[in-house]
């Protein structure tokens, strides 16, 4: 049975891979942990691969977990790796978030704002149903503060610019967190938001499946 380790979101959990079929699948979650005050993503990256035994797993990280699963990648050899509404490298990154981050402008948002769901974040995020906004608020709620406010900053700062082989990316046309424009993608799921693993389960699935 082939061993895949997911790695969710900024701040989220298997709760936004609850509508995915990874059944026939060896499914293990990352975990994240909280981060050492000043630390390196690629330092970061490298505890996480005390989660990952197997010897050439497969990876799959959607958003934030896909950028960490890309430098975790660095560090370990991978049968394969799949981004869901990530990006690959810095020149991916939109260019206003890499521009608030050289000003570190990214760092004058309270954090209680970016925790509290709105019609701003649910708008963000492509979450239009009662249940995806009721699971997008849990999931803030639950975010620890100072994984969310280092995640960030990794996010806004990355330099990147390795790209994995063996790496495949599937991507939302109607993304407003990594805007499909800025990206280049192996797949695309027509109208997939940056909540597409919920709220386009059943397309994701099948080309997830293909994959794998």
């Amino acid at each position: 049975m082939k061993k895949i380790y997911i790695f969710s979101g900024l701040g989220a959990d298997e709760r936004v891979f609850k509508n995915l079929d990874f059944s026939g699948f060896d499914v293990t979650f990352i975990q994240w942990t909280i981060p050492n005050d000043n630390e390196t993503i690629e330092n970061y990256a490298k505890r996480l691969t005390i989660q990952i035994p197997t010897e050439r797993p497969t990876l799959i990280g959607l958003s934030f977990g896909g950028i960490m699963a890309t430098e975790v990648a660095k560090f370990i050899e991978t049968e394969k790796i799949v981004l869901i509404a990530s990006a690959k490298t810095r020149q991916e990154i939109p260019f206003y978030y890499r521009f608030a981050g050289q000003l570190n402008l990214h760092k004058l948002l309270p954090t209680r704002f970016l925790k509290q769901p709105n019609f701003l974040g649910n708008w963000f995020f492509g979450v239009q149903s009662k249940t995806d906004k009721k699971l997008l608020a849990d999931i803030l709620h639950d975010t620890d503060p100072k994984f969310l406010k280092w995640a960030i900053d990794k996010i806004v700062n990355w330099t990147n610019q390795v790209k994995h082989k063996n790496l495949q990316h599937i991507h939302g046309t109607a993304d407003k967190v990594l805007p499909y424009h800025f990206v280049e993608c192996d797949f695309t799921v027509l109208g997939g938001g940056h909540f597409m693993t919920v709220n386009k389960a059943d397309e994701l699935t099948q080309k997830l499946r293909d994959l794998l």
